[in-house]
């Protein structure tokens, strides 16, 4: 059985026991946090309705926080003698799926 989930404006495609990398969340590490199902397969059955998503919960646990690879950027303007040079690393946080369940 695996679920796709959304979070952070993106979608991830989980597993109990997966670990995976999603956007700050901004949750201590060790507590609970839910995630909205978008699809769930179960063998042949799919559920991607509203409505029989609201049975299903997804959850997981924060294991900690990561840092994404160093983006470095430079710009300039020709003969103005105007430059910059700017980084940026994204911070997440790494979530286990613990359950997936599907009431009924």
């Amino acid at each position: 059985m695996y679920a796709v989930i959304r979070s952070g404006g993106k979608q991830e495609r989980v597993e109990e026991g997966q670990t995976l990398r999603v956007e700050l969340l901004g949750e201590p590490v060790g507590s609970e946090v839910q995630f909205e199902p978008v699809l769930l397969v179960d063998g042949e059955t799919v559920l991607a309705t509203p409505d029989a998503l609201r049975a299903v919960t997804v959850v997981g646990r924060v294991v900690g926080e990561e840092l994404g690879p160093k983006v470095r950027g430079f710009t300039y303007k020709a003969k103005a003698n105007q430059r910059r040079r700017w980084g940026h690393r994204q911070h997440y946080s790494a979530i286990e799926v613990t359950s997936i369940t599907r009431a009924g």
